[in-house]
């Protein structure tokens, strides 16, 4: 069902219980080199006093586990949103790690490369992420079948090709649900430019603009999914959300989506997001059933 209505904002606090300040484990997501070179050759920069890094060609894992006491099994695969162009890493990767600890799942953040116009580097390191969480289950206290993926924007898009585009061998790169706050979706007009460039470069081909707009790729595989997302949002237009849930209606696939009245793009995890807190008593709700 769409849920498409005024939330009224209710008077209670939500209060973020971090006992994960940092990363318990950083790991190089490629042991060697990865299969395609990005071309990014400036260093690496952070900005906005951590919140936001450029200039990605060395792609990481951040994983952040759940008390033991609490654990679910659960794991979350975090993709970060910026167009393809950097990554928003603290209130679209750490803080909502740290919020996943609270309910006891596992959240591991992919600092994936920025594709340089190179399509396929996004999901490379998508897949290997996925790989990592299954092939070392055990170690972080994870159930193979609990593995999901959550995307940002842009990130929202990368999460959204994982869920539509699975390695065909090896370890399963499926994820089992997928978390998409107002993602890009498709690569056609009403795409998300800036992210469709850095992408598929200046001049896409028919053919890859079709691969990679993830509405036209929703298949009876595609894992269940929550989209969360402004109706005012002027970055990235409600109809990417919403052409996705049609395709997983239309396949019969477990699909919800909340569209808030305001707020606009890119609110993540800040608090002076209007509907912050219902939010993610939402998303909590809808995680109990995974």
């Amino acid at each position: 069902m769409i849920y498409v209505k005024k939330i009224v904002f209710s008077c209670f606090f939500f209060l973020l219980i971090s006992v994960n300040m940092n990363a318990q484990k950083v790991v190089k997501l490629w042991e060697e080199n990865p299969p395609v070179n990005n071309g990014v050759s400036e260093p690496e920069k952070t900005e906005r006093n951590g919140e936001w890094v450029t200039n990605i060609s060395d792609s990481e894992l951040r994983i952040y586990l759940p008390d033991k006491s609490n654990n679910t099994q659960m794991a979350v695969l975090i993709c970060p949103g910026g167009g393809y162009s950097g990554l928003a890493i603290e209130h679209e990767g750490v803080q909502f790690a740290q919020w996943l600890n609270t309910l006891g799942i596992a959240g591991v953040i992919l600092k994936y490369r920025m594709p340089n116009q190179h399509k396929e580097i996004p999901l490379a390191d998508a897949w290997q992420a996925i790989r990592y969480v299954r092939d070392h289950a055990a170690e972080l206290g994870v159930n193979i079948n609990k593995v999901g993926i959550a995307g940002f924007s842009a990130g929202g898009h990368l999460a959204a090709t994982a869920s539509t585009h699975f390695a065909a061998t090896g370890t399963s790169t499926r994820p089992d649900f997928s978390i998409l706050f107002y993602p890009v979706v498709t690569m056609e007009a009403a795409t998300h430019s800036g992210s469709k460039m850095n992408l598929l470069g200046d001049n896409p081909s028919p053919a890859d603009i079709y691969t990679f707009s993830n509405e036209k790729q929703v298949n009876v595989n595609t894992p269940p999914a929550i989209l969360l997302l402004s109706g005012d949002d002027a970055a990235v237009p409600p109809v990417n959300s919403v052409a996705y849930y049609k395709a997983l209606n239309d396949n019969n696939i477990p699909a919800t989506m909340y569209i808030f009245p305001e707020g606009g793009h890119g609110w993540g995890m800040r608090e002076n997001f209007k509907y912050h807190t219902q939010m993610l008593t939402l998303l909590e709700m809808w995680l109990k059933d995974r």
